[in-house]
């Protein structure tokens, strides 16, 4: 039914995929890569991600395309259980029900909570078992997108990089409340204390964005688990992406961080939106604002 990658261990090539979608009239090319890698000092990957791409053209263009990030907490082998567990579910769940996206997207998130949660109360070893995830939804020349924990989505659009998510967790809740500067909070020592994961509770608040985003040609986005920014600031993460290709520039921040210590695992995923050969300049609009981080 879809084209559908996961990247749960060592990182390896990644072939970019490049289709096609329509804003406005205007033909707009899709070119995604997704790459993983265990770091430095990690024996197991508990990171997992999937770009998954409709090839029924009625579901692509009801759906659109799924980018997925999950980064899981646990111990021992249960952090790679929930966050594989969270893809998959998200996956299934949202190709599968009805309504419009943004509550199909939703509800995957919703039901990816419950099956995570109910296992690590289950099943031996799993308890307390739990995973960030960010997605996104590219369709018709939108962006959707819903999240939980300190992964993260970036765009980036003409030389700036704007943060699409807000972290929950402890540090960011301290930066909201003026007790630390965003600075400060990249080297706190409970940076990596988040405050709502999937799996954590029987029921858990899910961030969406109130309305679906504008995109433009030019645009790219990058979703990551903390493994890469707690190691490489975000002009570096803007430097890389608008220098190459995409699969160049999950590899090229992937070596950054391993080179800085790889203390993580470490998932980058890329979406570049540009020009169909066929098509003339791009008339889409910019509807909505997002805060500049450099």
């Amino acid at each position: 039914m879809f084209k559908f990658w996961r990247r749960s261990k060592a990182s390896k090539g990644q072939p970019a995929v490049t289709s096609a979608v329509q804003a406005a009239g205007i033909e707009l090319a899709i070119t995604a890569s997704v790459l993983t890698d265990v770091g430095c000092h990690r024996e197991i990957n508990e990171d997992c991600s999937a770009y998954i791409e409709p090839g029924d053209c009625e579901l692509l263009t009801a759906r659109g395309r799924l980018l997925l990030v999950a980064d899981g907490m646990g111990g021992h082998s249960a952090g790679e259980v929930a966050s594989r567990m969270a893809v998959d579910v998200i996956s299934r769940v949202y190709y599968e029900r009805d309504g419009d996206p943004a509550s199909a997207l939703k509800t995957s998130f919703i039901e990816a909570n419950r099956e995570t949660h109910q296992s690590s109360t289950e099943v031996q070893g799993r308890n307390g078992m739990g995973t960030t995830c960010t997605a996104l939804v590219l369709r018709n020349g939108t962006a959707l997108a819903a999240h939980v924990g300190d992964s993260r989505l970036y765009l980036i659009r003409a030389g700036q990089i704007y943060l699409m998510t807000e972290d929950h967790s402890a540090v960011m809740e301290m930066v909201k409340r003026g007790l630390l500067t965003r600075q400060e909070a990249r080297h706190h020592p409970d940076k990596n204390v988040i405050l709502r994961a999937l799996g954590s509770h029987r029921e858990i608040e899910i961030t969406t964005w109130g309305e679906p985003f504008p995109i433009r040609a030019g645009d790219r986005f990058l979703l990551c688990s903390d493994g890469l920014y707690d190691l490489v600031d975000d002009k570096e993460i803007m430097e890389a992406v608008v220098a190459g290709d995409v699969h160049s520039a999950c590899s090229r921040l992937i070596t950054l961080a391993k080179e800085r210590g790889g203390y993580d695992n470490i998932t980058v995923a890329v979406v570049g939106i540009g020009l169909d050969e066929r098509s003339g300049e791009n008339g889409t609009r910019q509807t909505r604002e997002a805060e500049a981080l450099v």
